[in-house]
């Protein structure tokens, strides 16, 4: 596997940092994730198991290993340096003063090890007013626009899903796999450092640009497109649809098919832009085509015409799509106490040459805390003391 022989310490905390160490476990990356004695806030988000860890602690801690540590304490702090000078990679979303604080800021763990990288995500950077100040995902995508542009003038919504955390942890395995690339020439590690601002404003970025250069202020259209149509979700008879109509083929496509063949050749619907600009009506066109439709069958129809679409699914049924089967990404992991195996789905990106690590689930609290310890070099006595002095 690319990864085999990579070490990683992953004192991340919920999606950003955990969930870029646990890409790299996917493809054969040594992870040991480092949390309290009693487990971190973060494995127990939405119980599933019968100890209390969460849905999201099975996603984003598959494949690791688990030592619990207070690495503030004296012996933490001798643990915490083995395990750096051990490392490859150290991960860790956590403010920078926390990490000067727990000695994991770059200079400290460069003087332990230098070839080790260390990958760090904040909400705003290391620099700025806003520097010093925690933040969610919700923050990054209220911070960079889209939240103002999504739902209606009366109410913004933001997204359920956290993607500005996601996209924070993929730009950090990226940097972390171009600091290795780096590390075979010079023999050097560095620090690979992300902001959830940073990652939201970079996603949103097409949108900045539009009022920077057209000098257009943008307002929410609900789930109409500014720059392209009809872009909408729709009413069926038994459900919702998506259309996403670019292009002058697909939109001539589309045209025929709900038998308006005229658009094709109407001023007001010559480009994208200006299928987005005047929108509202091609969607009530294509909504009045959905209403007399299933949802399958609609879905049909359009499908034959080539023109992109999707049912609105809930949660529940994303799974169990026949196309989902046929990708093969879900990959059921059983966890001690949840009542059926966890549908796990790990990076989904193939190497054609390079398989991933087989699938393992999250670990339990402090389950390989002693075999870790071991490979330290910490003696049977040795780590009797510290879980009686509370510091495993």
């Amino acid at each position: 596997m690319p990864l085999t022989g990579i070490r990683v310490i992953d004192f991340g905390r919920y999606i950003a940092g955990p969930y870029c160490a646990a890409l790299l476990a996917d493809y054969g990356a040594d992870v040991i994730r480092i949390e309290a004695p009693g487990g971190n806030d973060d494995r127990y988000t939405v119980p599933v198991a019968d100890d209390g860890s969460g849905a999201m602690f099975l996603q984003m801690n598959r494949g690791k290993r688990c030592l619990t540590l207070k690495p503030g304490s004296p012996q933490g702090r001798d643990i915490v340096r083995r395990l750096v000078a051990s490392a490859d990679v150290v991960v860790a979303n956590l403010p920078h003063d926390a990490l000067v604080k727990l000695e994991l800021d770059y200079d400290s763990v460069s003087a332990i090890n230098p070839r080790i990288i260390l990958a760090t995500a904040s909400a705003f950077g290391s620099q700025g007013p806003l520097a010093r100040n925690v933040g969610f995902d919700a923050v990054g995508q209220a911070m960079s626009g889209a939240v103002h542009l999504t739902g209606t003038p009366d109410q913004p919504y933001r997204a359920q899903v956290n993607y500005v955390d996601f996209g924070t942890a993929l730009h950090l395995a990226f940097g972390v796999m171009l600091a290795l690339r780096e590390r075979e020439t010079t023999g050097k590690g560095q620090c690979v450092s992300g902001s959830l601002l940073g990652t939201a404003l970079a996603f949103s970025n097409s949108l900045a640009i539009d009022h920077a250069l057209n000098g257009i202020e943008r307002q929410p259209i609900g789930n109409r497109s500014f720059s392209s149509g009809p872009t909408d979700i729709f009413r069926t008879r038994d459900g919702w649809i998506v259309t996403q109509i670019v292009g002058g083929g697909i939109f001539a496509r589309w045209a025929n098919l709900v038998g308006r063949a005229e658009l094709v050749d109407d001023p007001l619907y010559a480009s994208d832009i200006l299928r987005g600009d005047n929108g509202a009506e091609l969607s009530a066109i294509m909504q009045r085509w959905c209403i007399e439709r299933t949802s399958a069958d609609a879905i049909a129809e359009l499908g034959a015409a080539r023109v992109p679409a999707a049912p609105v699914l809930r949660p529940g049924e994303a799974l169990a799509q026949p196309q989902v089967a046929a990708m093969e990404i879900v990959e059921p992991v059983d966890y001690p106490g949840t009542p059926a195996p966890a549908p796990v789905i790990r990076a989904p990106v193939d190497l054609s040459a390079s398989p991933k690590a087989a699938a393992a689930r999250a670990p339990c609290v402090g389950e390989h805390s002693d075999a870790i310890l071991h490979e330290l070099g910490y003696s049977d006595d040795a780590i009797a003391a510290f879980r009686a002095d509370s510091i495993i």
